[in-house]
């Protein structure tokens, strides 16, 4: 049987509000309203990137709708540049979310303090499952490369020219 949503997290035990928030978070976020006209990033010298000033039009980054707030993988974005990625890794690091992914690498923030999210439960939490399967952490990196090492496929993280 699969378990979907806060059920499936259950098995990461005290590590896993800083792998995924709950199910309610992200329905918090689509619910809210947003007008993609009129959102978007802009560059700013103290705070990064802000979202209300006046500026140049070559200066303007549109801001992703609310659905991808604190997304997991960085690739589903509809605008993918840099003020997204930034903030989406700052959003997720005030959550203590400390692992994204974008597309197939894994992005991590230092959170410069321990968290419970380097114990056996949490390794054995992400054994044999894909990448979809589970939150974004190094195990789920680490173990699917094992995985395709034992099985001898090549994994498709990895690619050579051999022209």
């Amino acid at each position: 049987m699969v378990k979907d949503g806060d059920a499936a997290m259950e098995e990461f035990g005290a590590a896993a509000p800083f792998l995924r928030k709950s199910d309610k978070e992200p329905l918090e976020a689509q619910t809210r309203p947003s007008d993609m006209k009129k959102e978007c990033f802009v560059p700013d010298a103290a705070e990064e990137y802000l979202k209300t000033v006046t500026v140049k039009e070559v200066d303007v980054h549109p801001q992703n709708p609310p659905k991808f707030d604190k997304i997991e993988d960085m690739a589903m974005f509809t605008f993918l540049h840099e003020p997204a990625v930034l903030f989406n890794l700052k959003e997720r690091y005030a959550a203590w979310m400390i692992y994204t992914y974008s597309g197939l690498f894994c992005v991590t923030v230092n959170p410069y303090k321990w968290l419970p999210v380097y114990n056996q439960e949490v390794v054995l939490a992400y054994r044999g499952k894909r990448k979809d399967e589970a939150p974004p952490p190094i195990f789920s990196i680490s173990d699917n490369a094992y995985q395709y090492m034992l099985s001898g496929v090549r994994c498709p993280a990895v690619s050579t020219n051999n022209s």
